[in-house]
Formats: structure tokens, C-alpha cells, sequence
């Protein structure tokens, strides 16, 4: 029977793996009537959920679950002490508490983003959560834990995304996320967002060098004392070998014969 239970539990853990998301590790919600079912059946959850589920585990309650078993009295103590031992998820009755399944119900927020389990023998409650899709059931029977098949409307609409008539909630996650970046679906004042602080850079090594002087022409003059005027120096032009070099005196005609 337990081969049998762990692979019906890895049949329904794959199920919602690949159609609604979830991954380890697994976020279970706790309430007041499965961890006092726990201690009448000496059920250690601690050691035997991560066990079942064959992966890591984060067990985590509300603070109105343990107002709820304050309340109830002394007959609830060990099942107060052992949701003290757990992660107290913030919810929105902080000042006004309110009863666990209602604080369980407003965590799930219709769609699960989350991705909790529930763990809990509250009939009420387990009837309400078969109604919404992607939300795994824990409850307790014959002195051991017992992870509850897809519920109808998991079902559903795990066909109807394959038959393209709904998106997925992963792929609903990813389109969110691609509208965040380009700033659709908000405000013309959000569109734009925040502008990102440019890093300061050091400066480009190329812009330091010193700037080079163009290599022109350049005359040579000559050093002159005070009261002395500047003379001009003159260039004679170079002739190449081979060639006469021209005077430059006027070259005398010869006269014309008759």
C-alpha cells in the first residue's frame, strides 16, 4: 500500500509540475484540524512530509489559524505548539483576525500564485478548493497523509489550454512580465518608468593623449640681438644631377643676319 501511495503521489505532484507550475520547494498551508489530526495519530510532519512528497518542503501557517486555536482553548494547546514551530505567512487580517478558512481561501487569491498545498480536515474548506483549478489537497486518513487526485476543475481547464481556448497560468506569468517590460496596460504615467542610473565609466584612454602638432612647413629664422633688424633668410632651389643649372641672368640674343 505505500508503493502505492507514492506513486499515485508522483502521478499527481507531475501533473501539477508540468500544467500549473509548481516547484520545490513546496509551500504547504497548515491549518488548527490537521495538525491536531497529526498528534492524535503521532504523525511527525516534519520528518514524514518531505518524505511523501519526495522533495524539500516549507510548512507555513497564518497568524489567524493560531488566534483561531487560542480561542478554542485548552483542548487545542499541542496543536497550537506545533503551528508555532512554522513559518507565519503575512495575510490581511493582521488586526482583525478572522476564521482559518477564510484566511486560507483570501492566501489563494483564485489562482493560486503562490503555488501552496493545503493541508487541513475542514470539510467546508476542502469543498470550496475543489472549486478553484491548481490547488493541491493534504488531509490526513488512517494515520497517514494522503495527497488528493486533480480535482475536476484542475481538469477542465488543463483541456481547455490544450485545446486553445484558455492560456495557461505559466504562460499567462510570462505574458505579464513581457507587458511589465514594454509598459503596457499601465498608466501614461508609468509607461515610461523609471530611468536607470547610468554607471560611471572611466574615461576613454584615447581622449587623454595630448593632441600631436601637424608637421608643416616651417621657416627657420635667425636669431637677432636687440636693436638689430631681422633678415630674411632665402632658399636657393635645388637642381637634380643630370640637368644644367640655369643662370639667372638674362641670356643675350644673337643678332639677326641678313
Amino acid at each position: 500500500m505505500k508503493i502505492k501511495r507514492q506513486k499515485q503521489a508522483k502521478k499527481t505532484l507531475s501533473f501539477y509540475k508540468y500544467n500549473f507550475n509548481f516547484r520545490e520547494p513546496y509551500q504547504i498551508l497548515i491549518d488548527g484540524t490537521f495538525s491536531q489530526a497529526a498528534l492524535k495519530n503521532k504523525i511527525q510532519i516534519k520528518e514524514q512530509m518531505p518524505k511523501y512528497l519526495m522533495g524539500e518542503v516549507q510548512l507555513c501557517t497564518t497568524n489567524c489559524a493560531l488566534k483561531e486555536l487560542e480561542t478554542l482553548g485548552k483542548e487545542l494547546y499541542g496543536a497550537k505548539i506545533i503551528l508555532q514551530r512554522y513559518q507565519v505567512r503575512k495575510c490581511q487580517h493582521f488586526k482583525n483576525p478572522v476564521p482559518a478558512s477564510e484566511c486560507l481561501l483570501s492566501m489563494l487569491e483564485n489562482t493560486n500564485p503562490h503555488h501552496y498545498f493545503v493541508a487541513t480536515q475542514d470539510f467546508k474548506l476542502t469543498t470550496s478548493l475543489k472549486k478553484m483549478a491548481g490547488v493541491p489537497l493534504l488531509y490526513i486518513i488512517l494515520n497517514t497523509i494522503v495527497l488528493e487526485k486533480p480535482s475536476q476543475s484542475s481538469l477542465d481547464q488543463v483541456q481547455a489550454v490544450q485545446l486553445g481556448e484558455l492560456i495557461s497560468p505559466a504562460q499567462q506569468q510570462i505574458l505579464c512580465s513581457m507587458k511589465e517590460e514594454q509598459g503596457i496596460g499601465q498608466k501614461d504615467g508609468e509607461r515610461q518608468g523609471k530611468k536607470r542610473k547610468r554607471k560611471q565609466h572611466n574615461p576613454n584612454p584615447l581622449s587623454c593623449l595630448k593632441k600631436k602638432k601637424k608637421n608643416g612647413p616651417t621657416q627657420t629664422l635667425t636669431k637677432t640681438e636687440q636693436g638689430q633688424k631681422k633678415t630674411r633668410s632665402r632658399h636657393k632651389k635645388r637642381v637634380t644631377q643630370g640637368k644644367d643649372r640655369v643662370s639667372t641672368s638674362k641670356v643675350q640674343k644673337p643678332p639677326n643676319q641678313k
